[in-house]
Protein backbone atom coordinates (compact mmCIF):
# COMPACT_ATOMS: atom_id res chain seq x y z
CA UNK A 1 0.00 0.00 0.00
CA UNK A 2 1.19 3.54 -0.74
CA UNK A 3 1.91 6.01 1.78
CA UNK A 4 1.75 9.90 2.39
CA UNK A 5 5.06 11.06 2.91
CA UNK A 6 6.26 14.43 3.48
CA UNK A 7 9.73 16.18 3.66
CA UNK A 8 10.43 19.14 4.48
CA UNK A 9 14.37 21.31 3.81
CA UNK A 10 16.18 24.67 4.89
CA UNK A 11 18.99 25.65 3.95
CA UNK A 12 21.13 29.45 4.62
CA UNK A 13 23.67 30.74 2.18
CA UNK A 14 24.58 33.68 -0.10
CA UNK A 15 24.54 31.28 -2.73
CA UNK A 16 21.16 30.68 -3.27
CA UNK A 17 21.21 28.18 -5.72
CA UNK A 18 23.47 26.18 -3.81
CA UNK A 19 21.37 26.61 -1.24
CA UNK A 20 18.19 25.41 -3.12
CA UNK A 21 20.29 22.07 -4.01
CA UNK A 22 20.62 21.17 -0.57
CA UNK A 23 17.47 22.39 0.55
CA UNK A 24 16.19 20.23 -1.99
CA UNK A 25 17.93 17.07 -1.01
CA UNK A 26 16.81 17.21 2.44
CA UNK A 27 12.96 17.48 1.36
CA UNK A 28 13.04 14.95 -0.49
CA UNK A 29 15.28 12.05 1.51
CA UNK A 30 11.61 11.09 3.80
CA UNK A 31 9.84 10.26 0.10
CA UNK A 32 12.50 7.35 -0.17
CA UNK A 33 12.90 7.55 -4.30
CA UNK A 34 8.84 8.10 -4.49
CA UNK A 35 8.05 11.16 -6.43
CA UNK A 36 6.55 14.02 -5.35
CA UNK A 37 3.16 15.44 -6.23
CA UNK A 38 3.13 18.55 -4.47
CA UNK A 39 6.03 20.68 -3.88
CA UNK A 40 6.93 24.35 -2.43
CA UNK A 41 9.58 26.21 -2.51
CA UNK A 42 10.04 29.60 -0.70
CA UNK A 43 13.29 31.92 -1.06
CA UNK A 44 13.99 34.99 0.65
CA UNK A 45 16.82 37.43 1.13
CA UNK A 46 18.97 38.40 -2.56
CA UNK A 47 18.31 40.12 -5.87
CA UNK A 48 15.41 39.03 -7.72
CA UNK A 49 17.28 37.56 -10.14
CA UNK A 50 18.97 35.12 -7.99
CA UNK A 51 16.32 34.04 -6.21
CA UNK A 52 13.89 32.92 -9.40
CA UNK A 53 17.34 30.72 -10.22
CA UNK A 54 17.38 29.12 -7.19
CA UNK A 55 13.49 28.51 -7.73
CA UNK A 56 14.12 27.52 -11.08
CA UNK A 57 17.09 24.71 -9.89
CA UNK A 58 14.80 23.72 -6.79
CA UNK A 59 11.62 23.10 -9.29
CA UNK A 60 13.87 21.32 -11.57
CA UNK A 61 15.39 18.91 -8.89
CA UNK A 62 12.43 18.01 -7.14
CA UNK A 63 10.53 16.61 -10.44
CA UNK A 64 7.17 16.86 -8.85
CA UNK A 65 4.10 16.96 -10.37
CA UNK A 66 3.44 19.90 -9.34
CA UNK A 67 5.64 22.87 -8.01
CA UNK A 68 4.83 26.56 -6.17
CA UNK A 69 7.07 29.26 -5.08
CA UNK A 70 7.68 32.68 -4.26
CA UNK A 71 10.06 35.12 -2.64
CA UNK A 72 9.77 36.10 0.98
CA UNK A 73 11.04 38.17 3.93
CA UNK A 74 11.46 34.57 5.80
CA UNK A 75 11.26 30.73 5.11
CA UNK A 76 11.25 28.42 7.52
CA UNK A 77 11.19 24.53 8.10
CA UNK A 78 11.27 21.53 10.41
CA UNK A 79 11.26 23.72 13.86
CA UNK A 80 13.81 26.60 12.22
CA UNK A 81 12.88 29.93 10.58
CA UNK A 82 15.20 32.75 9.55
CA UNK A 83 14.00 36.44 8.15
CA UNK A 84 16.25 38.90 5.95
CA UNK A 85 19.21 36.37 5.01
CA UNK A 86 19.94 34.21 2.15
CA UNK A 87 17.66 31.15 2.32
CA UNK A 88 15.97 28.62 0.81
CA UNK A 89 12.85 26.29 2.15
CA UNK A 90 11.19 23.37 0.46
CA UNK A 91 8.22 21.15 1.24
CA UNK A 92 7.96 17.77 -0.53
CA UNK A 93 4.71 15.66 -0.84
CA UNK A 94 4.24 12.04 -1.71
CA UNK A 95 0.43 11.94 -1.56
CA UNK A 96 -1.13 8.98 -3.27
CA UNK A 97 -4.83 9.39 -4.70
CA UNK A 98 -4.15 13.13 -4.84
CA UNK A 99 -5.36 15.26 -8.06
CA UNK A 100 -3.48 18.07 -8.80
CA UNK A 101 -4.51 20.99 -11.14
CA UNK A 102 -1.70 24.06 -10.66
CA UNK A 103 -2.69 27.56 -12.53
CA UNK A 104 -0.99 30.86 -12.90
CA UNK A 105 -3.85 33.74 -12.57
CA UNK A 106 -3.48 37.07 -14.55
CA UNK A 107 -4.95 40.80 -14.15
CA UNK A 108 -7.03 41.97 -16.47
CA UNK A 109 -7.62 45.61 -15.69
CA UNK A 110 -9.63 48.37 -18.12
CA UNK A 111 -10.71 51.54 -17.45
CA UNK A 112 -13.95 50.20 -15.95
CA UNK A 113 -12.84 47.25 -14.37
CA UNK A 114 -10.21 44.54 -13.14
CA UNK A 115 -11.46 40.93 -14.18
CA UNK A 116 -8.86 37.63 -13.16
CA UNK A 117 -8.25 35.07 -15.38
CA UNK A 118 -6.58 31.50 -15.27
CA UNK A 119 -8.76 29.76 -12.34
CA UNK A 120 -9.48 25.73 -13.49
CA UNK A 121 -13.29 25.10 -13.39
CA UNK A 122 -14.62 23.19 -10.63
CA UNK A 123 -14.41 19.78 -9.68
CA UNK A 124 -16.65 17.59 -7.42
CA UNK A 125 -13.39 15.92 -5.75
CA UNK A 126 -11.64 19.73 -5.19
CA UNK A 127 -10.86 20.00 -1.44
CA UNK A 128 -8.55 22.88 -1.02
CA UNK A 129 -6.63 25.52 -2.84
CA UNK A 130 -3.23 26.63 -2.09
CA UNK A 131 -2.48 30.32 -3.52
CA UNK A 132 0.79 32.60 -3.33
CA UNK A 133 0.05 36.23 -4.75
CA UNK A 134 2.10 38.93 -5.77
CA UNK A 135 0.87 42.06 -3.30
CA UNK A 136 1.85 44.71 -6.19
CA UNK A 137 -0.36 43.62 -8.58
CA UNK A 138 -3.07 40.93 -7.56
CA UNK A 139 -6.19 42.28 -6.36
CA UNK A 140 -6.20 39.75 -3.59
CA UNK A 141 -8.91 41.15 -1.14
CA UNK A 142 -11.46 41.62 -3.95
CA UNK A 143 -10.40 38.09 -5.43
CA UNK A 144 -10.88 36.74 -1.88
CA UNK A 145 -14.37 38.45 -1.03
CA UNK A 146 -15.87 37.23 -4.35
CA UNK A 147 -14.51 33.43 -3.78
CA UNK A 148 -17.16 31.84 -1.75
CA UNK A 149 -19.82 32.10 -5.13
CA UNK A 150 -17.12 32.03 -7.74
CA UNK A 151 -15.40 28.79 -6.76
CA UNK A 152 -18.17 27.15 -5.27
CA UNK A 153 -16.84 27.33 -1.47
CA UNK A 154 -13.30 26.24 -2.37
CA UNK A 155 -11.21 26.71 0.96
CA UNK A 156 -8.08 29.11 -0.13
CA UNK A 157 -4.89 28.87 1.84
CA UNK A 158 -1.57 30.66 1.19
CA UNK A 159 -0.31 33.72 1.06
CA UNK A 160 0.92 37.40 -0.41
CA UNK A 161 4.95 37.11 -1.28
CA UNK A 162 6.98 39.01 0.70
CA UNK A 163 10.48 40.73 0.77
CA UNK A 164 9.91 42.66 -2.63
CA UNK A 165 10.99 46.39 -1.94
CA UNK A 166 9.07 47.40 -5.13
CA UNK A 167 6.50 46.28 -8.16
CA UNK A 168 8.12 43.78 -10.59
CA UNK A 169 10.65 42.49 -7.78
CA UNK A 170 8.27 39.73 -7.14
CA UNK A 171 8.83 36.28 -7.87
CA UNK A 172 6.61 33.20 -7.92
CA UNK A 173 7.05 29.54 -9.32
CA UNK A 174 4.60 27.27 -11.28
CA UNK A 175 6.13 24.10 -12.37
CA UNK A 176 9.68 25.69 -13.56
CA UNK A 177 8.09 28.68 -14.75
CA UNK A 178 8.63 32.01 -13.14
CA UNK A 179 6.28 34.87 -12.91
CA UNK A 180 6.87 38.82 -11.64
CA UNK A 181 2.91 39.48 -11.23
CA UNK A 182 -0.50 37.64 -10.66
CA UNK A 183 -0.63 34.93 -8.67
CA UNK A 184 -0.02 30.80 -9.00
CA UNK A 185 -1.64 27.73 -7.13
CA UNK A 186 -2.79 24.60 -6.99
CA UNK A 187 -6.01 22.61 -6.56
CA UNK A 188 -5.72 19.66 -4.36
CA UNK A 189 -8.41 17.42 -4.53
CA UNK A 190 -9.11 13.53 -4.92
CA UNK A 191 -8.59 10.97 -1.90
CA UNK A 192 -6.16 13.40 0.56
CA UNK A 193 -7.28 14.51 3.99
CA UNK A 194 -6.42 18.29 4.49
CA UNK A 195 -7.19 20.30 7.51
CA UNK A 196 -7.01 24.06 8.01
CA UNK A 197 -6.16 26.17 10.63
CA UNK A 198 -6.27 30.31 11.60
CA UNK A 199 -4.27 31.26 14.25
CA UNK A 200 -5.71 35.22 14.65
CA UNK A 201 -3.50 35.73 17.73
CA UNK A 202 -5.54 38.48 19.19
CA UNK A 203 -7.53 38.07 22.73
CA UNK A 204 -10.71 40.24 23.69
CA UNK A 205 -10.77 43.42 25.51
CA UNK A 206 -14.17 45.82 26.83
CA UNK A 207 -17.53 44.85 25.60
CA UNK A 208 -18.81 43.00 22.32
CA UNK A 209 -21.59 46.26 20.87
CA UNK A 210 -23.11 46.78 17.71
CA UNK A 211 -21.92 49.16 15.20
CA UNK A 212 -24.74 51.84 15.07
CA UNK A 213 -23.66 54.22 12.08
CA UNK A 214 -21.06 53.19 9.30
CA UNK A 215 -20.38 54.06 5.77
CA UNK A 216 -18.06 51.88 3.92
CA UNK A 217 -14.67 51.34 5.75
CA UNK A 218 -15.59 54.19 8.38
CA UNK A 219 -17.24 53.61 12.08
CA UNK A 220 -18.55 55.96 13.19
CA UNK A 221 -20.62 54.73 16.62
CA UNK A 222 -20.65 51.72 18.23
CA UNK A 223 -23.26 51.07 20.36
CA UNK A 224 -24.60 54.77 20.23
CA UNK A 225 -20.72 56.62 21.28
CA UNK A 226 -18.51 57.63 18.79
CA UNK A 227 -16.52 54.60 18.07
CA UNK A 228 -13.04 56.27 19.52
CA UNK A 229 -14.71 56.89 22.75
CA UNK A 230 -15.49 53.08 22.54
CA UNK A 231 -11.67 52.33 21.78
CA UNK A 232 -10.55 54.34 25.02
CA UNK A 233 -13.42 53.04 26.96
CA UNK A 234 -11.48 48.94 26.28
CA UNK A 235 -8.36 50.19 26.51
CA UNK A 236 -9.32 51.58 29.88
CA UNK A 237 -10.41 48.06 31.39
CA UNK A 238 -6.81 46.83 30.79
CA UNK A 239 -4.55 46.65 33.65
CA UNK A 240 -2.23 49.85 33.93
CA UNK A 241 0.65 47.83 32.73
CA UNK A 242 -0.83 46.56 29.84
CA UNK A 243 -2.54 49.48 28.32
CA UNK A 244 0.92 50.74 26.61
CA UNK A 245 0.39 47.45 24.16
CA UNK A 246 -3.02 49.16 22.60
CA UNK A 247 -0.68 51.47 20.50
CA UNK A 248 0.76 49.19 18.51
CA UNK A 249 -1.46 45.99 19.14
CA UNK A 250 -5.28 47.54 19.06
CA UNK A 251 -7.78 46.01 16.66
CA UNK A 252 -11.55 45.47 16.23
CA UNK A 253 -12.87 41.71 16.12
CA UNK A 254 -16.18 41.00 13.93
CA UNK A 255 -17.96 38.54 15.78
CA UNK A 256 -18.80 35.85 13.63
CA UNK A 257 -21.82 34.05 15.77
CA UNK A 258 -24.42 36.96 16.58
CA UNK A 259 -26.01 34.41 18.90
CA UNK A 260 -23.36 33.07 20.95
CA UNK A 261 -23.46 34.26 24.70
CA UNK A 262 -19.71 34.40 25.05
CA UNK A 263 -17.40 35.60 22.51
CA UNK A 264 -13.81 34.16 22.87
CA UNK A 265 -10.30 34.76 20.68
CA UNK A 266 -11.49 31.99 17.58
CA UNK A 267 -14.93 33.88 17.11
CA UNK A 268 -13.94 37.26 15.45
CA UNK A 269 -12.66 37.50 11.94
CA UNK A 270 -9.86 40.27 12.99
CA UNK A 271 -9.31 43.78 11.06
CA UNK A 272 -6.65 46.28 11.75
CA UNK A 273 -7.57 50.22 12.54
CA UNK A 274 -6.12 52.19 10.12
CA UNK A 275 -6.70 55.33 11.62
CA UNK A 276 -8.81 57.52 13.53
CA UNK A 277 -10.60 60.96 13.37
CA UNK A 278 -9.81 62.93 16.96
CA UNK A 279 -12.61 65.80 15.88
CA UNK A 280 -14.91 63.20 15.14
CA UNK A 281 -14.13 60.03 17.35
CA UNK A 282 -14.78 57.77 13.59
CA UNK A 283 -12.27 54.89 12.67
CA UNK A 284 -11.34 53.15 9.58
CA UNK A 285 -10.80 49.64 10.22
CA UNK A 286 -10.00 49.15 6.51
CA UNK A 287 -13.39 46.61 5.82
CA UNK A 288 -16.58 47.25 4.97
CA UNK A 289 -18.44 46.69 8.46
CA UNK A 290 -22.52 47.38 8.61
CA UNK A 291 -24.56 48.85 10.74
CA UNK A 292 -26.07 46.14 13.35
CA UNK A 293 -22.97 44.38 13.14
CA UNK A 294 -21.46 43.11 16.33
CA UNK A 295 -17.79 43.81 17.07
CA UNK A 296 -15.33 44.12 20.31
CA UNK A 297 -12.40 45.67 20.86
CA UNK A 298 -9.09 43.19 20.73
CA UNK A 299 -5.49 43.31 21.59
CA UNK A 300 -2.55 41.69 19.62
CA UNK A 301 0.90 40.98 21.30
CA UNK A 302 3.44 38.29 21.59
CA UNK A 303 1.30 36.62 25.02
CA UNK A 304 -1.97 36.64 23.10
CA UNK A 305 -0.63 35.27 19.76
CA UNK A 306 1.20 32.67 21.62
CA UNK A 307 -1.97 31.45 23.70
CA UNK A 308 -4.24 31.74 20.51
CA UNK A 309 -2.07 29.67 18.66
CA UNK A 310 -1.29 27.21 21.55
CA UNK A 311 -5.21 26.85 21.82
CA UNK A 312 -6.13 26.37 18.02
CA UNK A 313 -3.43 23.53 17.53
CA UNK A 314 -4.47 22.18 20.87
CA UNK A 315 -8.12 22.17 20.04
CA UNK A 316 -6.94 20.70 16.50
CA UNK A 317 -5.12 17.44 18.00
CA UNK A 318 -8.46 17.04 19.94
CA UNK A 319 -10.19 16.92 17.53
CA UNK A 320 -8.86 14.89 14.98
CA UNK A 321 -6.53 12.74 17.63
CA UNK A 322 -2.67 12.24 17.99
CA UNK A 323 -1.87 9.84 14.61
CA UNK A 324 -2.69 10.80 11.08
CA UNK A 325 -0.88 14.50 10.59
CA UNK A 326 1.87 13.80 8.03
CA UNK A 327 3.26 17.30 7.22
CA UNK A 328 1.87 20.79 6.87
CA UNK A 329 2.13 24.50 5.12
CA UNK A 330 2.75 27.37 7.48
CA UNK A 331 1.90 30.92 5.83
CA UNK A 332 2.97 33.12 9.23
CA UNK A 333 3.15 36.94 9.20
CA UNK A 334 5.86 38.83 8.70
CA UNK A 335 4.73 41.55 11.21
CA UNK A 336 5.37 38.02 13.36
CA UNK A 337 8.45 36.82 13.44
CA UNK A 338 11.43 38.48 15.46
CA UNK A 339 9.07 41.52 15.58
CA UNK A 340 6.76 39.61 17.91
CA UNK A 341 8.60 36.97 19.44
CA UNK A 342 11.79 36.50 21.04
CA UNK A 343 12.70 34.06 17.95
CA UNK A 344 11.74 33.81 14.12
CA UNK A 345 11.11 30.15 14.97
CA UNK A 346 8.08 30.75 17.11
CA UNK A 347 5.38 29.62 14.89
CA UNK A 348 6.91 26.71 13.05
CA UNK A 349 8.39 25.12 16.37
CA UNK A 350 4.64 25.48 17.76
CA UNK A 351 3.32 24.09 14.77
CA UNK A 352 5.77 21.22 14.63
CA UNK A 353 5.24 20.93 18.05
CA UNK A 354 1.88 20.33 18.70
CA UNK A 355 1.34 18.03 15.49
CA UNK A 356 4.38 15.75 16.76
CA UNK A 357 5.30 15.52 12.98
CA UNK A 358 8.15 16.61 10.49
CA UNK A 359 7.65 17.94 6.91
CA UNK A 360 6.71 21.57 8.15
CA UNK A 361 7.56 24.53 5.81
CA UNK A 362 6.70 27.90 4.75
CA UNK A 363 7.00 31.14 4.62
CA UNK A 364 6.59 34.93 6.18
CA UNK A 365 3.56 36.83 4.16
CA UNK A 366 2.78 39.92 3.87
CA UNK A 367 -0.54 38.71 4.45
CA UNK A 368 -2.52 35.09 4.28
CA UNK A 369 -5.06 33.70 3.21
CA UNK A 370 -7.09 31.17 5.12
CA UNK A 371 -11.18 30.50 5.69
CA UNK A 372 -12.84 31.44 9.04
CA UNK A 373 -16.43 30.91 9.40
CA UNK A 374 -16.52 29.03 6.43
CA UNK A 375 -15.34 32.22 4.23
CA UNK A 376 -12.60 32.85 2.57
CA UNK A 377 -10.54 35.99 4.09
CA UNK A 378 -7.44 38.13 3.51
CA UNK A 379 -5.57 38.56 6.85
CA UNK A 380 -3.02 40.01 8.95
CA UNK A 381 -0.68 39.17 11.50
CA UNK A 382 -2.10 35.33 11.23
CA UNK A 383 -0.72 31.78 11.21
CA UNK A 384 -2.63 29.36 8.63
CA UNK A 385 -1.99 26.17 8.59
CA UNK A 386 -2.83 23.85 5.90
CA UNK A 387 -2.36 20.58 7.40
CA UNK A 388 -2.37 17.09 5.50
CA UNK A 389 -3.47 13.70 6.87
CA UNK A 390 -2.16 10.13 6.10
Amino acid sequence: MAHTRVGDGLAVGDDLVSAAERAVAHALRPLRGERPDLACVFVSGAAPQQEQAALTRAAELLDAHTVLGCTAHGVMAGSKAVEGVGSVSVWAAHLPGVTLRGFHLEVIRTSESIAVLGMPESQPDDIVGVLLADPWSFPSEGFVDGSAARLHGLPLVGGLASGSARSGDTRLLLDGRVYDRGAVGVVVGGDVAVHTLVSQGCRPIGRALTVTSAEGSTIREIGGRPALERAREAVSSLPDEEQPLAVRGLTLGLVMDEYADEHVAGDFLVRGIAGADQISGAIDVGDVIPVGSTVQFLLRDADSAHDDLAQVLAAFRRRVGMTGICGALLFSCNGRGRSMFPSADHDVAAVQGALGVEGIAGFFAAGEFGPVAGRNRLHGFTATVLAFGS
